[in-house]
């Protein structure tokens, strides 16, 4: 007899929607945590007092009964949902010559685009009715009824013809870049770098790497449902999912790192754990990248050498420098929550440092931090290469903290002002490295996932050469964001179903 139907490996975002799911299904779920901390990028963390967000921190669609969004959808299936804060604008861009505010409404959006270039706003409205167009054709077919395999076709024309009709007039776009939409109805420089900068912000690439579903997705929810945030951030949304699990029967095992994926006879037989445990299963779903499952979790030996060495040539998205602060709040009455800042405009975005993303949740959910304080996430781009843990690593840490706090400068100025050798205003410091990101979510040279652009290559998916062993998480489908994890995990679990 197996010891459970399904062992989940890690349990991020992706692994936690397919084990909710198949717990749901009735299927027998284990779901193992190398960390003592559930829910992968996602999960919060406290230090001192402050509750921490460790990655992802804007979200729309958590709540509303047309939600799109593919969380919310699993949290209904589990009966489960979370408490939001709803708020406008999104965030605010700050570019070196002015800081543009982000409505999510995109009328209102438009008309601050306006303020700026007239003609670029034309063109805007153009690019945006293209993409919202396949936007209207792909909200009729929800996530939930997604599978990954052949018997997805009897389910789309049985349920989801008239949506696949409104579909056909834009099929010239589902593979294409969003790069190739821009080119066709936008001119105007200052809208282009818009465009590239939210690009860059949902899949880690400008626009003539993302492809055009992905943003369609991305403004045709965040006009519809706005933007909201989960009280308690976004371990919010883990504990959610591992209350759904649960609820239908499903185990969690934190601090249980899973050493090997076992096979016989080129099958999967279980898992086996670093405390030398066993636990057998006919079904093993790695949540770890396509990089730790392929190099850590199989021998070589298990895959076909070319399939293998192809599978881990796959690029991967740069990692991140991080620095969580715990501030003082007197003075700050009117702070908003999200900040783009671009330092230089002559510098692609995409260099390391160049654009510094911040999150000030404290601002909607005042119990992130204690009274009188605000909790602050600041992150930019950092490549794995050169880190080490050597003698100058601290001093490195913070040399390289210093493009963000001076992208928070823009927001709070006097954040480094000195008082006795140090801020008056921090009172908890935390500067993470790719080598931390590493560590902890043990992930590969602390990566979000692939680069890959589109039209140069489809993301790996969910199935592997292993009878029993299937994937799920940001390795596994565009973007590098909660949703499309999510996604991966409800396609994943709804192929396993029967």
């Amino acid at each position: 007899m197996q010891d459970s139907d399904v062992i989940v490996i890690g349990s991020g975002i992706g692994g936690l929607c397919a084990a909710g799911l198949l717990a749901r299904y009735g299927k027998r779920v284990i779901a193992c945590e190398s960390h003592i901390i559930p829910g992968g990028a996602a999960h919060s963390f406290r230090r001192r007092g402050f509750e921490f967000d460790s990655g992802p921190s804007f979200y729309c669609g958590l709540t509303g009964a047309e939600s799109l969004n593919p969380v919310k959808q699993v949290l209904d299936i589990l009966g489960e949902s979370i408490q939001v804060i709803p708020y406008d604008p999104l965030g605010h861009y700050h570019f070196p010559e002015s800081t543009f505010a982000v409505y999510s409404q995109i009328e209102r959006y438009r008309q601050e685009v306006q303020k700026i270039t007239p003609q670029g706003a034309k063109e805007l409205q153009r690019y945006e009715a293209r993409l919202l167009g396949l936007y209207e054709a792909m909200k009729g077919i929800p996530t939930l009824a997604l599978r990954a395999d052949w018997q997805i076709i009897p389910i789309l024309l049985r349920h989801y013809l008239p949506s696949l009709a409104k579909m056909l007039p834009h099929l010239p776009i589902v593979q294409a870049s969003v790069g190739s939409v821009m080119d066709a109805t936008v001119q105007d420089p200052w809208v282009r770098r818009l465009i590239d900068l939210e690009c860059f912000l949902l899949s880690g690439l400008k626009a003539h790497g993302t492809i055009a579903p992905e943003v369609a997705f991305m403004l045709g929810e965040r006009s519809r449902a706005g933007v909201e945030y989960p009280v308690g951030g976004s371990g919010a949304i883990v504990k959610a999912l591992v209350r759904g699990l649960e609820r239908w029967g499903g185990k969690l095992r934190t601090g249980c790192h899973i050493e090997q994926i076992l096979l016989s006879s080129g099958k999967v037989t279980g898992v086996q754990t670093s405390q030398g445990e066993i636990i057998s299963a006919p079904i093993v779903i790695s949540n770890a990248s396509i990089w730790d499952t392929y190099n850590h979790l199989l021998r070589p030996e298990d895959l076909p050498a070319s399939y293998r060495q192809a599978a881990l040539d796959t690029p991967a998205v740069a990692s991140f420098m991080h620095l969580h602060l715990g501030i003082r709040s007197p003075g700050l009455e009117n702070l908003t929550g999200h900040h783009v800042v671009v330092h230089d405009s002559q510098q692609d975005i995409t260099t390391p440092g160049n654009t510094c993303m911040i999150s000030i949740p404290s601002v909607w959910d005042a119990k992130l931090a204690p009274a009188g304080h605000h909790v602050i996430h600041a992150y930019t781009l950092e490549p794995y290469a050169g880190w080490e843990r050597n003698e100058g690593y601290e001093q490195k840490k913070r040399e390289k903290a210093q493009t963000l706090y001076r992208a928070l400068e823009r927001i709070i100025p006097d954040i480094r002002d000195a008082c006795g050798g140090r801020s008056h205003r921090v009172v908890v410091e935390l500067i993470g490295t790719p080598l931390t990101h590493a560590h902890y979510l043990r992930r590969y040279q602390g990566t979000y996932g692939p680069a890959i652009a589109a039209g140069q290559g489809t993301f790996p998916g969910y199935n592997t050469p292993i009878p029993g062993l299937y994937r799920v998480g940001d390795s596994t489908m565009p973007g590098i964001g909660v949703p499309a994890a999510a996604a991966s995990g409800i396609l994943c679990a709804n192929t396993l179903k029967t």
